[in-house]
């Protein structure tokens, strides 16, 4: 595992999934990757995620400052990782915490200026195929923004593109158009490529639920893409917020 780059960002997976963020943190900072094909925004992700759960942990604390030192990291890819930060790169959950961090350290300006930033970017849904495709994280984040600036009419716009384009989709025939090394994760059989397809949607329509506050319909879409996906991460981490 030490020698692969690929089987050791799984164990910095697995760290993150099972909470030990700061020893995925110490993982990711004691080796050098270098990029593979089909390993694009892998390491990246690990990184930022780690940053964000250990600067929600210090919020729950009243940590203000160290969460606001956490997030700032995950916004910066140290050249380690090995790869850079893609242009339009979406960090909405990264502001959107900073400004609950900000706001917390009685900095209202400031948490103004984070809020602003998180509600902008690509709202539209997008399939899971491919490693650069709209994460729903984004545009659920975008809303929570919004929500924080005290415009709900356009934070429940983005909960509802969410619902709206899940329940369109749920249970489409999805298939491969081109030919693609950049896939999210090994996938083979066109079963997979539906299971998949459901578990996004299940996880979208979650997050729309989750923004909208019907907390019982959105438990239910995680639990579901839970019982098809048992280790997808984002269903975990928001039915916590249920």
């Amino acid at each position: 595992m030490n020698k692969r780059d690929d089987l050791y960002v799984e164990y910095i997976t697995l760290l993150n999934t099972r909470g030990l963020h700061e020893r995925a943190v110490q993982a990711l900072n004691s080796r050098k990757f270098h990029p593979w094909e089909g390993g694009e925004g892998k390491v990246i992700g690990q990184h930022v995620f780690a940053h964000v759960e250990l600067a929600k942990q210090a919020l729950a604390e009243k940590r203000f400052e160290q969460a606001v030192s956490f997030l700032q990291q995950a916004l910066v890819y140290p050249d380690h990782l090995g790869e850079g930060k893609l242009a339009g790169a979406q960090e909405n959950n990264i502001y959107y915490y900073l400004g609950l961090a900000h706001e917390g350290l009685n900095e209202a300006q400031r948490a103004k200026e984070c809020w602003t930033i998180a509600s902008q970017g690509l709202e539209e849904p997008a399939s899971a195929m491919y490693y650069n495709d709209q994460p729903p994280d984004m545009i659920f984040y975008q809303g929570m923004a919004w929500l924080a600036l005290g415009n709900d009419k356009e934070a429940k716009r983005r909960f509802n593109k969410l619902i709206d384009y899940a329940e369109k989709h749920l249970f489409d025939d999805v298939k491969f158009d081109y030919f693609a090394v950049s896939l999210p994760d090994f996938l083979v059989f066109e079963d997979d490529l539906k299971v998949r397809n459901e578990v996004h949607c299940r996880y979208m329509m979650g997050l729309g639920h989750l923004g909208l506050g019907s907390l019982k319909l959105a438990d239910e879409q995680f639990e579901q893409a839970l019982r098809l996906e048992a280790n997808h991460t984002g269903a975990h981490i928001h039915r916590a917020m249920c």
